[in-house]
């Protein structure tokens, strides 16, 4: 086996079993030379052992890794030619910022004038020069975080990996760092797989994106598309916040085909099904928050229903307000000047087109 021209990081068939517990089961992913791809999941999806399989921390079941063209799947971490950045900073508290960057590099035979030059170019690119001689004691979260980076940068190498990097900042420096690591990957043009639970980090950031379940990618794709048009129920109401809308009930087909659920019919003569032929039975419609409209809006839409207000949560920015539509939860958002009390009556709708069918059983996009 080989990876394609022009592929960064090549996983093929790639199997891990630890005993008779399968964490990862015959993945497959090709990573294009300069791609940002982020690996989102819940906890125990196995993204992070996915990175530490690439990096060489884990040795594999099956399959093969390749990185630059190059079969690494037996080879040492160190000769991988990647940079990892650990959740954890992983920082010698006893040495200086300056020392934390050049140990790899001093243990590995790199001339001094090299790696001063390195380091330097790194301190510019992180914006950490007036640290180099602190502590990692004497430095905030963020500051060490851009000291963990700067170390993968140093060495200089093709692909970066990160693990979960930003999970133990608070929001305001998240939001920093993440708009940091966006700007480094543009003047790097280097490859990027990043590892994280949080789906504002993948969305921002990612070329694309591999949702993972259970150790399997339930897919991969721009972050547009696995937000508007997800696989499956999974992909969707992992995706999203607040959160999709879920509403069971039963798909009928024919001339016009139409979803049912406790007197709510909702027409589908415009929706793109993914196969030609148009399925029946029960089914799951979803549809997100911000895709319903309000009052006078909803009047014109396709469907349209009345109801009242259940619960009003200001979130700031906007308001999310809940309803019932077929005795199911339904939340909406509305711009944040408008007042609305428990009880008033009011006027949803949505276009189908916008909306996502999934099969009851298989929970897979209809």
């Amino acid at each position: 086996m080989t990876a394609a021209n022009g592929t960064s990081v090549s996983i093929q068939d790639l199997s891990l079993n630890f005993g008779a517990i399968s964490v990862l089961q015959t993945l497959n992913l090709d990573v294009a030379e300069g791609e940002f791809i982020v690996l989102l999941g819940p906890s125990g999806c196995g993204k992070s052992t996915l990175l530490n399989c690439i990096a060489g921390l884990l040795d594999i079941s099956e399959g093969c890794i390749f990185i630059k063209g190059k079969n690494v799947t037996w080879e040492e971490p160190k000769d991988r030619g990647i940079g990892m950045v650990f959740q954890s900073y992983a920082l010698y508290p006893q040495m200086t910022v300056e020392k934390n960057l050049s140990f790899g590099l001093r243990v590995a035979g790199i001339p001094k004038d090299e790696i001063a030059k390195r380091i330097a170019r790194a301190a510019e690119i992180l914006q950490i020069e007036p640290l180099l001689q602190r502590k990692p004691a004497a430095l905030s979260g963020g500051q060490r975080q851009r000291v963990a980076i700067g170390r993968a940068l140093v060495r200089d190498v093709d692909v970066f990996l990160f693990d979960e990097p930003l999970s133990n900042l608070d929001a305001k420096l998240r939001a920093e760092l993440r708009v940091e690591i966006k700007l480094l990957h543009r003047k790097l043009q280097n490859t990027m797989i990043y590892v994280t639970h949080d789906q504002i980090e993948a969305m921002t950031l990612a070329d694309r994106i591999a949702v993972m379940k259970g150790g399997v990618i339930q897919q991969l794709d721009a972050p547009q598309t696995i937000y508007n048009r997800p696989v499956n129920r999974f992909v969707a109401g992992f995706l999203g916040s607040p959160a999709m809308n879920f509403i069971d009930g039963e798909l009928q087909a024919g001339a016009g085909p139409v979803f049912k659920t406790d007197g709510v019919v909702v027409p589908l003569d415009r929706y793109a099904f993914d196969g030609t032929v148009r399925p029946t039975g029960a089914c799951v419609l979803g549809i997100r928050p911000e895709h319903i409209a309000f009052g006078d809006a909803a009047r014109s839409m396709p469907f349209s229903a009345s109801g009242s207000v259940e619960i009003v949560e200001p979130m700031g920015s906007d308001t999310l307000v809940w309803t019932k539509l077929g005795g199911r939860n339904l939340s909406f958002r509305v711009e944040a000047e408008r007042t609305l009390r428990t009880g008033d009556p009011i006027q949803i709708g949505f276009d189908p087109v916008r909306a996502s069918l999934f099969d009851a059983a298989t929970g897979n996009r209809l």
